[in-house]
């Protein structure tokens, strides 16, 4: 029995191919983007989870608390600095081992190729804690000598072309700017992919001796350290211990900051999971960790995958039933020889599970054809080979029977109760108002039109991003970075690189980012990021001085005794006449200075961030590690020969890399440009399954009124007035699923857009250019129908009348 029934599902299928290859399309189409994102989420939710002992490996975290009786959190911080580790694990018994992790770069020597790596300062109990396996070297000893590295293997191939570099040397520069030779202790296999640790080179962490004396190291943070728990230890009570070993050991610096500084706050040290640690929003990945993701993102494209599945299973229920009068007398058959409902409702059922059969190998083709566009979308690099972990394969499993139940049991339940008598006297036709299969049409119109209006919201605030002015001009600009650069070097670099007449002005900025906080005419602290430039920096940017003047090379004093602020820094102080103002920074020997100019805000980061206060200094201790080279128009090529070989022959032993400031620029927005690739992926997909979900509710339309249609052709209706009448009642429901998802859009883009603090204006052109577009694609569906139902032979119609 059944065999039969698949025989004839088979044969029903193959003769209704169109029908077939549509449903397929459709199911295929949901299902391999369901695949998609599992895999997605798989990756996400694996991080970090290879470790042995990894349920007992925790990241120091602190928060700063008011100390105004309001107990409320000022900030949190992921980071600590050398102390926490040692001093929690000697006082506290529950701590067993303790790791930091600091990043780094350090130049490197091949031959005479001197070029910048990536590196990481660790302690030497590394390898206990984490579990990276070692091709070579002892685990407990490869990092206890001050002069080795430990490197992986993709690092050994790359520098010495085999994996077995154990005693070989790698010459490494140290901070005298000399290359000193590392010995390869150890050669580590490749990080996995799901590692928010992933390292080529490490090196021993070594705490300078003054350091260690230093109590204000307390409130230093720039690198991660972490603990492993003895097995059982509770966390809660550790991190008791840890606030009374943080107040034994810090007491008197806690107090001295308190008065130096005017420091307000108290600190609350916490322990985070270390598998918590990638979808942190509180807490991400920073400082040399990999991989932090927004858990949103996870559920956005959950989102997207769970409706694409559900249209697909809409359109097979309508295009289902769609084509249940053409089967009508097959039905009427079985009835009356003997066939009865549940054998029916089995056949049908069978037919589904074909179809989704079908539909799942077709999936799989597809996502292994798209892997890489998605892979290049998500930053990842997944393989079809995680599709096969044994909980997956159950998962599908699960997935498909839930699949074909869904999508053909309702269609089962339909088909089979048809009156035999009715449909062999071809008097059967399909009745009620279809107002399910019209429900589930408003309702994939809704989604389509939701996505395609957050499409054009996205795309809108991503031009906007990557179009507003900057308040500076960053066209033909080449930054050179050289860490280490002596001040006195400065001049004669600009000397060299404006020997080229392609060269047009040179000006400098200290490297990185700098902070630091200072008192305002004795009163007022306020935190400011503190640039370090010299008087043709702002200049070379065409940045405004709306008050006071700029920096002067005449004026000594303006190095040691003179600052720029900008407005953001004036408005935040509460400066009305800015000019003259002490700026003090009272704990450096109370170095004061006076404010000579205001310069205009600009964007100095991305414009996901507010302008903050920013104070400009040209103090001869700080260093100018930025070289800022304005190029002349259509002298690219020219002008880049010129600075290598200028650098190169300045700097022989430091790397030569150049950037494009524009260029930049826009990659600050790399994830914004991602997520509209998505987003439009996801609106074509959605319109274009809802369409296929369409065009079966018209063919159900069109075969329910094939004799009226018949009754009105010869009465002397047009084609055109035919069409028109069977196409009203679909743009209906489309204008319904407008009218639902346009405020819902609006409500989603708002929220979103309150993220960022420089954004567009929500546009009704954004609506109606949805509206409109969602219109057409849905009359394009359905008049193809409704024309071809109109031109048709109205005698077949009428002829059993």
């Amino acid at each position: 029995m059944l065999k039969n029934y698949f025989k004839t599902a088979f044969r029903t299928l193959q003769r209704n191919k169109v029908y077939s290859f549509t449903n397929i399309i459709g199911l295929s189409l949901g299902l391999a983007c369901a695949m998609l994102i599992i895999l997605y989420i798989m990756d996400e939710v694996s991080y970090d989870k290879y470790h042995k002992n990894v349920s007992q490996i925790y990241r120091i975290t602190s928060e700063r608390i008011k100390n105004d009786g309001s107990n409320s959190i000022e900030g949190k911080d992921g980071n600590t600095g050398y102390f926490q580790g040692p001093r929690f694990t000697a006082g506290i018994p529950e701590i067993k081992a303790f790791v930091r992790y600091q990043n780094n770069q350090k130049d490197i020597q091949t031959g005479t190729e001197i070029k910048s790596q990536e590196m990481f300062y660790v302690d030497s109990s590394f390898f206990s804690v984490f579990s990276f396996p070692l091709l070579s070297g002892n685990p407990k000893t490869v990092l206890l000598e001050p002069n080795s590295v430990v490197i992986s293997e993709d690092l050994a191939k790359k520098q010495f072309g085999t994996t077995s570099a154990q005693g070989k040397i790698i010459m490494v520069k140290n901070e005298a700017n000399k290359f000193v030779p590392y010995a390869v202790s150890g050669v580590a296999k490749r990080c996995p992919q799901n590692s928010s640790i992933k390292f080529d080179m490490l090196m021993p962490l070594q705490v300078p001796a003054e350091t260690e004396s230093a109590k204000e190291n307390w409130f230093n943070t720039f690198l991660n350290t972490f603990v492993l728990l003895n097995a059982g230890a509770d966390e809660k009570a550790v991190v008791a211990k840890m606030k009374k070993v943080y107040e034994t050991d810090a007491g008197e610096a806690i107090k001295m900051v308190a008065q130096k500084y005017g420091i307000n706050t108290n600190t609350r040290y916490q322990l985070q999971a270390f598998t918590d640690m990638h979808l942190s929003k509180e807490y991400a990945a920073s400082n040399g960790l990999t991989g932090a993701s927004n858990p949103v993102f996870s559920y956005i494209l959950s989102g997207i995958a769970l409706f694409i599945l559900l249209i697909a299973c809409i359109n097979f229920i309508n295009l289902t039933v769609a084509r249940s009068v053409k089967r009508a007398k097959e039905i009427g058959i079985r009835k009356v020889v003997g066939g009865d409902r549940k054998q029916l409702i089995a056949q049908f059922l069978g037919e589904s599970f074909i179809l989704c059969f079908m539909a799942f190998i077709f999936a799989i083709a597809l996502v292994q054809l798209v892997l890489p566009l998605f892979n290049e979308l998500s930053n990842k690099a997944l393989a079809i080979s995680y599709l096969f972990d044994a909980k997956l394969i159950g998962g599908y499993l699960v997935l498909f029977i839930v699949t074909s139940l869904l999508a053909g049991f309702y269609p089962a339940l339909v088909l089979s109760k048809y009156n035999p008598v009715q449909t062999l006297y071809s008097r059967f036709t399909i009745g009620g108002k279809n107002y399910l299969q019209k429900g589930l049409v408003v309702l994939q119109f809704t989604l389509s039109s939701f996505l395609i209006i957050g499409t054009f919201t996205i795309y809108a605030q991503f031009n906007y991003l990557t179009n507003e002015p900057l308040g500076y001009d960053d066209s033909n600009l080449i930054t050179v970075n050289t860490w280490g650069m002596k001040r006195t070097d400065a001049a004669l670099i600009e000397q060299e690189l404006l020997k080229s007449a392609s060269i047009a002005e040179v000006a400098f900025k200290n490297a990185g980012s700098w902070g630091t906080v200072a008192k305002i005419n004795g009163e007022t602290t306020i935190d400011f990021s503190y640039e370090t430039v010299n008087e043709k920096y702002l200049p070379l940017l065409k940045i405004p001085i709306l008050q006071g003047r700029n920096f002067s090379k005449e004026l000594p004093s303006d190095s040691t005794h003179s600052v720029l602020i900008n407005e953001a820094f004036a408005a935040k102080a509460g400066l009305k006449n800015p000019i003259g103002q002490e700026i003090n920074f009272w704990y450096n020997d109370n170095e004061k200075y006076r404010v000579v100019g205001v310069v205009k805000n600009y964007h100095y980061e991305a414009l996901t961030r507010s302008i903050s206060p920013q104070v400009f200094t040209m103090k001869p201790g700080n260093g100018l590690g930025k070289t800022f080279i304005k190029i002349s128009p259509h002298t690219t090529s020219a002008s880049l020969a010129h600075i290598e070989k200028t650098f190169k022959k300045l700097f022989p032993l430091s790397p030569y890399t150049y950037a494009f400031t524009d260029a930049e620029n826009r990659k600050q927005y790399d994830s914004e440009a991602k997520w509209k690739q998505i987003m439009l992926f996801s609106a074509v997909l959605t319109i274009f399954i809802s369409c296929i979900g369409l065009f079966g509710l018209s063919v159900l339309s069109a075969e329910k009124r094939t004799k009226e249609i018949g009754i009105r052709k010869v009465l002397g209706a047009t084609v055109a007035g035919i069409a028109t009448s069977l196409s009203k009642d679909f743009l209906k429901l489309v204008i319904i699923s407008l009218f639902v998802a346009m405020p819902l859009a609006w409500l989603a883009a708002s929220k979103w857009l309150e993220n960022y603090p420089y954004r567009i204006s929500l546009s009704w052109w954004m609506f109606a250019a949805a509206a409109t577009l969602v219109v057409f694609i849905a009359m394009a569906t359905v008049s193809f129908q409704a024309i071809k139902a109109a031109v048709a032979n109205p005698v077949k119609s009428l002829r059993s009348e």
